[in-house]
């Protein structure tokens, strides 16, 4: 059984930084593309981030691009998010994703397993 575990999420003031964390442990991490989702009250899950299995390839959401950085560590189990230049809007709760797939997707039903999120409060 696979299961992520996200954690680093928390309170903070515009302008300021986060970085989650996402770990894997049930199956070979490096089996999977891994992506970061959000998901704000009210609103739709929207793609963050994605990088493939060996973390040659990234892609972001628009919102976050210049921002934001995803990067792995296969020898840990981990994926992970730098957060910086926090905005309001970046209020959601986070959520890693886990594909069986060399590739990342930008959507969330490509995805094969998920964690149970941590929650990101942008606010002065």
């Amino acid at each position: 059984q696979v299961q992520l575990v996200e954690s680093g999420g928390g309170l903070v003031q515009p302008g300021g930084s986060l970085r989650l964390s996402c770990t894997v442990s049930g199956r070979t991490f490096s089996s999977y593309a891994m992506g970061w989702f959000r998901q704000a009250p009210g609103k739709e899950r929207e793609f963050v981030a994605g990088i493939n299995r060996i973390g040659s390839s990234t892609a972001y959401g628009d919102s976050v691009k210049g921002r934001f950085t995803i990067s792995r560590d296969n020898a840990k189990n981990a994926v992970y998010l730098q957060m910086n230049n926090l905005k309001p809007d970046d209020t959601a709760a986070y959520y890693c994703a886990a594909r069986t797939s060399f590739y990342y997707s930008v959507s969330q039903d490509e995805y094969d397993y998920w964690g149970q999120g941590t929650q990101v409060t942008v606010s002065s």
